[in-house]
């Protein structure tokens, strides 16, 4: 029987002001790790509602970690407007920031799907997160930027059939970084991973066992 996680709705502060956020914690145990997991692009319908993104949020929670979901500026009750990933980048980091004070001490990873995957790689370099999971990043935005690449274990996953992120773009891409991720092609998948969610949410769940095996957290 799945327990579904206790939710918590509340605003924080971030650099252009109050952003909306849920965090989803599980139930009668206490947390034994953090993510943050940010959504797709602003412009184009993407909230911390997403489904993509509530799935990521069901696996880390599944596997003992507290999650904060956040809406980016100008999205929902988040104050600010859209400022084409350099302002939305801020608010990931804010939202670092957040879950680094309420735990202390816990590993910290850091998730996305589509802009907001492009985005969590962004502020994972800079914060050195423990983890990373990227859902079909929008490659254009963190391709050829020239920042430094994370440095955590990073799985992407990419659909071969992915109409907005062609796959053939995702795997260029990792060709060009070293040591780079780990990359999963589920066949058959567009964008939004219609009919694959199950799936998405048991390759993320193999990724974390796999990687807190190793580092013993």
């Amino acid at each position: 029987m799945i327990k579904l996680p206790e939710t918590k709705t509340f605003l924080f502060d971030g650099p252009a002001g109050r952003l909306q956020a849920l965090l989803d914690m599980p139930r009668k145990v206490e947390a034994g790790a953090a993510a943050v997991v940010c959504h797709p692009h602003p412009e184009h319908g993407g909230t911390l509602e997403n489904k993509v993104v509530h799935t990521l949020a069901r696996a880390f929670v599944g596997k003992g970690f507290a999650v904060l979901r956040f809406n980016f500026r100008g999205v929902g009750e988040s104050e600010g407007a859209f400022d084409e990933g350099r302002g939305e980048t801020a608010d990931a980091l804010a939202a670092v920031g957040e879950m680094k004070e309420r735990y202390r001490g816990k590993p910290l990873w850091l998730a996305g799907f589509s802009f907001g995957a492009a985005i969590a790689i962004r502020a994972a370099a800079e914060v050195r997160a423990d983890g990373l999971v990227s859902v079909a990043p929008a490659v254009s935005r963190v391709a050829g930027a020239g920042g430094p690449q994370p440095g955590c274990p990073w799985l992407v996953i990419q659909g071969d059939e992915d109409d907005l992120v062609p796959a053939g773009d995702t795997i260029e891409w990792i060709n060009s970084l070293e040591p780079g991720p780990e990359l999963e092609i589920f066949p058959e998948t567009g964008h939004f991973f219609h009919g694959k969610l199950v799936r998405l949410r048991e390759a993320v769940e193999t990724f974390i066992d796999e990687n807190l095996k190793k580092t013993g957290r």
